[in-house]
């Protein structure tokens, strides 16, 4: 019996419908996760280029958009267990250039960037009031890493009672097995996991 076999036995990986209202989140898609030399690698850039067709494609339909980034404090009081666990990290500071948002995805106004110190960005963020005073009911995700802030992102997403949807080509990893591994395990229990241009199809008549 495969993996997949098995889950369906037990019930996992119904299909959610795509319910709009829709919002975006970008997660991380910033300098030093772009960078194979700092915390990238492996199939980033991909997903960075086709999250800038998602992020068009959002602002025309005007959906509410989000973005997070990794920031700790110049003198490192609020690094926490996250910078002990991976210490290089400490190295994202506010005025960095690795800390900031990638030049293709820039934030325009009335767009939200949230700063964090830990792997998901609704905890500890405005980011759920933001959605909901908005009205999202799906939750369309991207950026990096899937295994990490990604998957804390969506997991948090559904706890707060949005429908995530990631968009398996516009996550990327350091790494392509924990990305495959995460991406099967949302879809299982977390949200729906589609390709981009399978997204948009399913979406161009109702934009949401």
């Amino acid at each position: 019996m495969t993996q997949a076999e098995v889950y369906n036995r037990q019930g996992f990986g119904q299909s959610l419908q795509l319910r709009p209202p829709f919002g975006l989140l970008i997660v991380d898609f910033v300098n030093g996760f772009a960078d194979p030399d700092q915390f990238g690698g492996e199939n980033i850039s991909e997903a960075i280029r086709n999250t800038i067709t998602l992020l068009r494609v959002a602002r025309i339909r005007e959906w509410p958009c989000a973005f997070s980034r990794i920031v700790f404090a110049d003198d490192d009081a609020d690094s926490g267990v996250f910078g002990r666990k991976v210490p290089s990290l400490l190295a994202l500071k506010e005025n960095t250039p690795a800390s900031a948002i990638v030049d293709d995805l820039a934030p325009i106004s009335g767009e939200l960037v949230v700063r964090k110190t830990v792997p998901s960005a609704f905890f500890g963020t405005n980011l759920a009031p933001f959605l909901i005073e908005r009205g999202v009911k799906s939750l369309v995700v991207a950026g990096a890493v899937t295994s990490g802030c990604v998957r804390a992102s969506v997991v948090d997403a559904m706890s707060w009672g949005f429908q995530p949807i990631v968009l398996s080509d516009c996550v990327g990893d350091r790494a392509i097995e924990p990305h495959k591994a995460s991406l099967f395990d949302i879809e299982q229990k977390y949200g729906e996991v589609l390709q981009l241009a399978e997204f948009l199809k399913r979406t161009e008549m109702g934009a949401g």
